[in-house]
């Protein structure tokens, strides 16, 4: 018992007092971990509960939206889509416009000078033709007197291919032809291939115009790509039809060279506004055809437009595979090609578009998103699972 409590005497002694001659130490600065963390520290340190709650959550929302966002973007064909998400195919016919600076000779730009350049189409069937026209303005708008000095047409040609005779084109600002109005400085000019020694060439047609600006030489490209041949022609004959709950279009087309074809056309309501994109992709063998182009019946009892339906500006051509250029165009029917006779929707089905395809991914997301909530619930039961975003999810 004396050997214990000397024990503790010594211990106690060095606790409290520094052995003699030593000078004391000043404590580091910061925290000492001895058994103790800081309550910063603890907060930094992150719940492993909550963040794996919040992984499956995430899950389960990116699960939802995927079956959700397939399933709304699939309930229509492709061959039958809403005039809204197509804005960029609803004109077909209107130029092509843009302003860029001038390109002058030797490189470079000038950036005192735009120039504004019009296309009318970029695509020609056998027998069509293009305009073009050009205006220099200042950057505030102001125009600036220009000169077309030179204008030539010639088939883009590669490798060891002989190259094509090159045609010249006049530009005018005369109020004739393509220039609508005369002296305003905006000069034009048209390419009809059918009439010059570029007839019989397929592939891109590159128009050269050389001209001066602002006391400076520039030029400008326009590219057409041209079809000499019609591997089909149009009947004439439209016809309409309402099948399976679908209102149907159907084109006559007289067809001289066999294989895919792809035709396009627009719907708009009565009152003129777009309201659809019908397309046909199909093969078709050499006799007389029809292109069928659909509006979809749900699109139709969705949508409600104002009726009767109009179908306009139908373009489409001869897909050619692994060649260049890949197709051979259809002549387009510009303008109305058919008003549809119908007045109401008692025959229109609001089904959705049904397919092997579609069905399969709808299966496949679907049991992603039920195997997400189901993780969910398992982890967290008590708490309530979250809404989907289209059809309640079993539970």
């Amino acid at each position: 018992m004396a050997l214990c409590v000397a024990l503790a005497l010594w211990f106690g002694r060095g606790e409290d007092a520094a052995p003699p001659g030593a000078t004391a130490r000043q404590a580091p600065a910061g925290p000492q971990f001895f058994g103790q963390v800081p309550a910063a520290s603890a907060l930094a340190i992150p719940d492993e509960r909550a963040e794996r709650r919040r992984q499956l959550l995430e899950n389960v929302q990116l699960t939802d939206h995927t079956y959700c966002s397939y399933r709304e973007g699939s309930k229509y064909p492709v061959e039958s889509r809403p005039a809204a998400q197509n804005p960029d195919q609803m004109q077909p016919n209107q130029p092509v416009t843009e302003m860029n600076p001038m390109r002058v000779e030797g490189g470079g730009s000038n950036t005192n000078v735009f120039l504004q350049t019009s296309q009318s189409r970029v695509y020609l069937a056998a027998g069509e033709s293009a305009a073009f026209s050009l205006r220099a303005v200042t950057p505030q708008g102001e125009t600036v007197p220009l000169v077309v000095t030179r204008a030539v047409a010639q088939g883009m040609t590669y490798g060891g291919s002989r190259p094509t005779p090159q045609v010249a084109l006049s530009f005018a600002d005369d109020g004739g032809g393509a220039d609508p109005v005369a002296g305003d400085q905006a000069y034009a000019g048209v390419l009809a291939p059918a009439q010059t020694g570029l007839a019989g060439f397929h592939g891109t047609i590159r128009t050269e115009v050389r001209y001066t600006a602002g006391g400076r030489s520039g030029f400008v490209l326009f590219d057409v790509i041209h079809t000499p041949v019609l591997p089909a022609s149009w009947t004439g004959q439209v016809r309409e039809a309402m099948e399976n709950g679908s209102l149907q279009f159907y084109l006559g087309l007289e067809v001289r060279q066999p294989g895919r074809y792809v035709v396009t056309g627009r719907v708009d309501d009565a009152a003129g506004r777009p309201f659809a994109l019908a397309s046909f992709n199909d093969v078709l063998a050499v006799g007389t055809r029809e292109v069928k182009l659909t509006v979809f019946g749900k699109l139709l009892t969705d949508e409600k437009p104002a009726l009767p339906l109009r179908l306009r500006d139908v373009d489409g051509y001869l897909l050619r595979e692994n060649v260049d250029p890949d197709r051979l165009l259809l002549p387009r029917l510009e303008g109305r090609v058919f008003a549809s006779r119908m007045q109401g929707l008692t025959r229109v089905s609001d089904a959705e578009w049904e397919s092997e395809e579609r069905a399969r991914y709808l299966t496949e997301y679907e049991k992603d998103r039920n195997a997400a909530r189901a993780q969910l619930s398992a982890f967290d039961p008590g708490q309530p699972l979250p809404a989907s975003a289209c059809t309640p999810a079993p539970q």
